[in-house]
């Protein structure tokens, strides 16, 4: 990789203790950092593991989808449907920002394995498909209301380090955005694969639920453990 991205803006939460253990959380398209940031105090983890928040700000962005209209974006939208053409070039450049980040918090003394990437939405989608191509293990991949991107091109570009690695899906199964039958089509692309997908839905649209956050903060304590 010729030339290594500029670091990307974020919120971050830092735990009370020196943090043993990071989760990077990826908004949705529209949003920013700020979304999820409410969802630490909802969790209420306790003190160990001492995770630091990471909340990025995807940059902003013409959104094809959205009729062209300037937003904060990861990559181009086309459409949400199997068939709809995707920004592979957006979604390799925002991958590589994502690596940074996650370069960053090796940088600051938190081993890989004790990292979660998450991600809304289509921050679900990016957490994905840089997660699986990580170099190395990860603690675990958050996917919330999304579905897996780029998946003719998963098999030849997946890293074995990660080939274990414990993916969260969650879905709401009246999701009116990201529809429930590309969400169950990229889980059953990734259980093709062999990946150990815990997989979970609520009645619910495009949001998070009480519950959900519930099995997360679960989830959470077993990865991070």
């Amino acid at each position: 990789m010729s030339g290594a991205p500029a670091l990307l803006p974020a919120v971050e939460v830092e735990p009370d203790r020196p943090a043993d253990a990071a989760v990077i959380l990826l908004h949705g398209l529209g949003a920013d950092g700020h979304d999820f940031e409410g969802v630490v105090s909802a969790l209420s983890l306790p003190v160990r593991p001492a995770i630091r928040w990471v909340f990025p700000h995807a940059p902003v962005r013409a959104v094809t989808i959205n009729a062209g209209h300037r937003m904060r974006s990861w990559f181009d939208i086309m459409g949400f449907d199997r068939t709809a053409r995707q920004d592979d070039t957006g979604i390799r450049a925002a991958a590589e920002s994502v690596d940074a980040l996650v370069r960053r918090e090796r940088d600051r003394g938190v081993r890989q394995d004790r990292l979660v990437l998450a991600g809304f939405s289509q921050g679900g989608a990016l957490a994905l498909y840089a997660g699986l191509r990580q170099p190395e293990r990860l603690a675990g991949i958050l996917a919330l209301s999304t579905y897996l991107p780029m998946q003719a091109t998963l098999d030849a570009e997946r890293h074995p380090a990660n080939a274990a690695v414990p993916i969260f899906m969650a879905h709401g199964t009246d999701d009116p955005v990201v529809g429930m039958a590309l969400a169950t089509h990229s889980r059953d692309h990734l259980l093709s694969l062999g990946y150990a997908v815990d997989w979970r839905t609520y009645p619910m649209g495009h949001q998070v639920s009480s519950e959900e956050l519930a099995d997360v903060r679960a989830w959470l304590l077993r990865v991070l453990g």
